[in-house]
């Protein structure tokens, strides 16, 4: 069996790329997204295991010792990280699995498991990010400022990923996304794997 691929997706808060994933996840069976390690408290609706794995500062501190973790974060009172077993044993698998995660994150992951392919999702303009972080309806003024200010630290660093995909046709984007996934599982290392019995009996 062919291993999957490793993906690192990232984005600016309001680029859309929860929306794309969700949309890219629901069309494939050959994909999935890491489910992370936090901290926070599980809200209403979520189930441990499928949004989060859900544990308590001490767990999450112990797993930071033991070097389990391909990237953690402390995001405001509030740990978050990937767990290396869990991903590898996906990858084992066959499947693609998507680390959504910034480029902090990404450049953690790169040190521990460079054989990936990042992806950088991007806005359409400044003014379109700004009219979609307003538009949520939830934030004050001065926290879309804060969420701008951050949206473009985080854009500074899209020379780091190996793709670029600006997200202003929504099916576009989603279409450039899945065109470098399926282009990636049919490179000469992945079929030759893969279709090892049809290039024997092709060629015996």
């Amino acid at each position: 069996m062919s291993t999957g691929t490793l993906y690192i997706i990232s984005a600016p808060s309001g680029a859309g790329k929860t929306s794309l994933l969700s949309e890219l996840l629901s069309s494939t069976s050959e994909a999935v997204v890491s489910v992370s390690h936090t901290t926070r408290a599980q809200r209403e609706g979520e189930e441990n295991g499928v949004h989060y794995h859900f544990v308590d500062t001490d767990a999450f501190l112990s797993m930071v010792e033991k070097g389990e973790f391909l990237e953690h974060a402390k995001v405001f009172d509030n740990y978050y990280g990937t767990s290396q077993k869990h991903v590898e044993e996906l990858l084992a698998g066959g499947k693609d699995v998507i680390l959504e995660i910034d480029w902090q994150g990404a450049d953690q992951v790169r040190k521990i498991m460079p054989d990936n392919l990042s992806i950088f999702i991007l806005p359409p303009s400044k003014k379109e990010l700004r009219s979609r972080l307003a538009n949520r309806g939830t934030d004050s003024e001065e926290v879309i400022e804060r969420r701008m200010r951050d949206a473009e630290n985080e854009m500074s660093h899209y020379g780091e990923f190996d793709y670029l995909v600006v997200n202003d046709d929504f099916n576009m984007a989603l279409d450039e996304i899945n065109a470098i996934m399926i282009s990636n599982r049919i490179t000469l290392a992945k079929q030759d794997k893969r279709l090892k019995a049809l290039l024997n009996e092709l060629l015996n």
